[in-house]
């Protein structure tokens, strides 16, 4: 299950909308939709953190072993270190952060967006 920077950049970069920046500086891999994070990649390069839907969804992760808490974050956060979910859960994962946030941005800033992932 050897994930990596590569894998999480080419599918936030297929998502409508999705823009990459280093904001923090240091080599972070911070993507947004409409301005609002949806994954980071830290400068250590050990997994992605993305947002989950709720509080419990995150901590149920955490409990299976799956996820950690993610650093600097929401608790509706986690953090998915590389080696503990395959990459279809890995996509899937970002995937829907991604549509949470897209959700939570003003219909007129989604619309520009073009069609939804």
């Amino acid at each position: 299950m050897p994930q990596d920077r590569a894998l999480v950049n080419a599918h936030c970069a297929s998502l409508p909308g999705a823009q990459v920046s280093d904001p923090w500086g240091g080599g972070h891999d911070a993507w947004k939709v409409g301005g609002k994070l949806f994954a980071v990649i830290g400068s250590m390069d050990g997994g992605v953190s993305v947002k989950c839907v709720d509080i419990e969804t995150a901590q149920l992760l955490i409990e299976m072993g799956r996820a950690e808490r993610a650093p600097y974050f929401h608790r509706s956060w986690v953090f998915l270190p590389w080696d503990r979910v395959s990459d279809d859960e890995l996509r899937e994962r970002i995937s829907t952060s991604y549509r949470i946030i897209r959700a939570s941005l003003p219909k007129k800033v989604q619309a520009g967006l073009g069609d939804p992932a």
